[in-house]
């Protein structure tokens, strides 16, 4: 199958690349450069040189593939929008990618007892109302067969091209610069988590069986950013793990990530992949910290 990809070199689209490569398709990956072009060229991605803003060119290569994942950017609307133009009434495969801080809450590191499931309404916070209604844009789409992979605190090292997640690459990149861990607040707020290896099967598998109209949460594991912290301390050889301020940590990550990626509460659950054969081969992020973070 031929397929065109947003996001080649990025972390998740990366990785998506080169296992939808080893089972078989041809990939065509979006990337912003000639230098990035020449890194994804290396993993056997043909490169299109372009960015996510070049509508003309993102419905060319969408109506020239058999189907189309959209791994670059969750909050881009104007390539969704492009892309869900390109092949509406096709019947082609439109995967895109989204993220579960769309159930993330204001917790600041205080715990919540509040578990999504696949179906359940949600309401989200000011901040990430636009990434919901590009899910719902996406999955309302006519004559499509789209289905959107909702992923979690993704972590460990992937096979695609040289690229990091958000979490836990920053919470360990302050640690080693400052030489103490720090987590918000108490820390025991709580995220769902996957493995990059997983996520990229899933994609795989995805193209291959999901129903259309499906909204999958990708996730195999949990841990509190306490648990997530104390285990980069260890592992980095520092003192214990201490708390940080709100307001510390937003003047030191920034708004957005300090509150809804390292602060929230954002726990799901998924059974959708699960039913289509899916099989996760890591379970535990403070396990892959502990034995496999450099």
């Amino acid at each position: 199958m031929n397929i065109f990809l947003t996001g080649a070199n990025g972390y998740i689209g990366g990785a998506a690349a080169v296992a939808l490569i080893a089972a078989g398709h041809r990939v065509r990956g979006l990337v912003r450069d000639k230098a990035r072009a020449d890194t994804v060229a290396a993993h056997g991605v043909e490169p299109v040189v372009g960015t996510l803003d070049d509508g003309a060119l993102l419905q060319a290569e969408a109506r020239a593939a058999d189907a189309v994942v959209n791994a670059a950017d969750s909050d881009h609307r104007g390539a969704a929008e492009a892309l869900v133009a390109a092949l509406t009434g096709s019947g082609k495969t439109l995967i895109h990618s989204s993220g579960s801080s769309i159930v993330a809450d204001l917790a600041m590191g205080e715990p919540s007892e509040r578990i999504f499931h696949e179906g359940d309404p949600i309401v989200p916070v000011a901040d990430k109302a636009a990434r919901v209604a590009i899910d719902r844009l996406v999955l309302a789409a006519p004559g499509i067969r789209t289905v959107v992979l909702c992923n979690t605190m993704i972590y460990g090292i992937t096979n695609g091209p040289p690229a990091a997640s958000v979490q836990i690459p920053e919470l360990a990149g302050q640690a080693k610069a400052s030489g103490v861990a720090r987590h918000i607040g108490r820390g025991l707020n709580r995220w769902s988590n996957v493995h990059i290896a997983d996520v990229a099967a899933l994609y795989v598998l995805a193209l291959a069986k999901a129903p259309s109209g499906a909204f999958m949460y990708v996730e195999s594991g949990e841990a509190s950013l306490g648990d997530i912290v104390r285990a980069i301390a260890a592992r980095l050889g520092l003192a214990p793990a201490q708390s940080w301020p709100a307001e510390a940590a937003i003047a030191y990550f920034g708004r957005a990530r300090a509150i809804y990626s390292l602060g929230s509460n954002s726990r799901v659950r998924g059974k959708m992949a699960t039913a289509l054969g899916w099989r996760p081969q890591y379970r535990s992020a403070t396990k892959w910290i502990a034995e496999e973070m450099s």
